[in-house]
C-alpha cells in the first residue's frame, strides 16, 4: 500500500488527524525500558491516531540498545497505522541512497522527514521510493527557523534583466516540492507555531499532506492549526504531539494517561474540522 493510501485509510478508520511522536527520554521514563514504554504507549493510543513519528535522535543517543528498540518499535506498530521516521536526512546522492535504504528497507518506515538545503539531487534517492512518503522541511516550528526560512530570496532569473521578484525561502521550498511531487508522495513539514505561514503553504500546496508539529508543549493554537492546515477535503493534515501525550504522566499510569490525552487531542482536532 502506498503511503498516501495508508495514511488516508488510517485517518478514516480512526477518525483522526493525530500523530503521536515516540520520543523516549531515558531520564523521563517511569521505571520501564524504552521498548516496554513504547509498546505501552502504542497499545493505549493506536485506536485514535493516524500515524506515529519516532524521532531518530532519541534512539541514536542510546547506541545499539536504542537502534534495536527503534527497529522493534516499528515492527510492533499495527500495520494499518503509518510510521514516519523523523531523521531530517539528506546529503549527496550516494549517501542519500544509503539513508533511504536504511530507513525504508531496514527499519521499514512508511515515510521520512528530509532536509531540502542541498537541493533536488540530495532528495532524489528518497523520491524514487514512490510507495513511501517524503516530508520536506518547509517552515519549522522552532524559533531559530526565522534565521533562514523567512529570508526574502530571488529565484533564478528567467532572462537577462528580468526581475522575478522575491519570496520567503519557505515559500520557494513549498513551490519546489509541489513541482517535484510527480509520484504524489511528497509532503511538507510546517509548524503550528507560525499560523500565517501555515496558511500560505496550504494555499501554495492545496493537495499535499502537511506534517504539523508545534501544538501542545510548543504552544501552537489547535483551532487555527486545523483551520489552516487541512485541505479542501477536510483532511491531509497530520498534527503531531509528542511530549504532551507520552509524558502525560510520569507515574505507573503513564499508558492510561497517554491514551486519555491522545483521545482528548483527537477529539479536539475533530471539533474544529468543518462538517465533521
Amino acid at each position: 500500500m502506498k503511503f498516501a493510501e495508508k495514511i488516508t485509510a488510517a485517518s478514516l478508520d480512526n477518525n483522526s488527524l493525530l500523530c503521536v511522536g515516540l520520543d523516549p527520554d531515558p531520564n523521563l521514563l517511569p521505571g520501564v525500558g524504552i521498548l516496554e514504554f513504547n509498546k505501552a504507549i502504542i497499545d493505549a493510543t493506536s485506536d485514535v491516531v493516524c500515524a506515529y513519528k519516532p524521532n531518530l535522535a532519541f534512539y541514536e543517543a542510546m547506541g545499539m540498545e536504542g537502534w534495536d528498540a527503534l527497529k522493534k518499535t516499528v515492527e510492533y506498530i499495527p500495520r494499518n497505522i503509518a510510521v514516519i521516521g523523523d531523521g531530517k536526512r539528506a546529503d549527496i546522492g550516494n549517501t542519500t541512497a544509503a539513508y533511504a535504504r536504511g530507513l525504508f528497507e531496514f527499519f521499514g518506515f512508511d515515510a521520512v522527514t528530509v532536509n531540502p538545503y542541498m537541493g533536488f539531487d540530495s532528495l532524489e534517492p528518497f523520491l524514487k521510493y514512490a510507495d513511501r512518503g517524503i516530508f520536506i522541511l518547509c517552515r519549522t516550528s522552532n524559533k531559530g527557523s526565522m534565521d533562514f526560512q523567512s529570508l526574502e530570496c530571488k529565484p533564478v532569473a528567467t532572462g537577462a534583466g528580468v526581475d522575478t521578484g522575491s519570496s520567503p525561502l519557505f515559500e520557494i521550498v513549498a513551490e519546489k516540492a509541489r513541482l517535484w511531487n510527480r509520484h504524489g508522495n511528497i509532503g511538507l513539514v510546517v509548524g503550528a507555531t507560525y499560523p500565517g505561514e501555515l496558511q500560505r503553504v496550504r494555499q501554495l500546496c492545496p493537495d499535499m499532506w502537511l506534517l504539523i508539529p508545534g501544538v501542545g508543549t510548543q504552544g501552537g493554537d489547535m483551532e487555527i492549526t486545523v483551520k489552516y492546515g487541512i485541505d479542501a477535503g477536510n483532511s491531509r493534515a497530520i498534527i503531531n504531539s509528542s511530549r504532551q501525550v507520552i509524558y502525560a504522566s510520569k507515574e505507573d499510569d503513564f499508558a492510561r494517561a497517554a491514551g486519555n490525552m491522545a483521545r482528548k487531542l483527537r477529539n479536539n482536532i475533530n471539533s474544529f474540522r468543518p462538517n465533521f
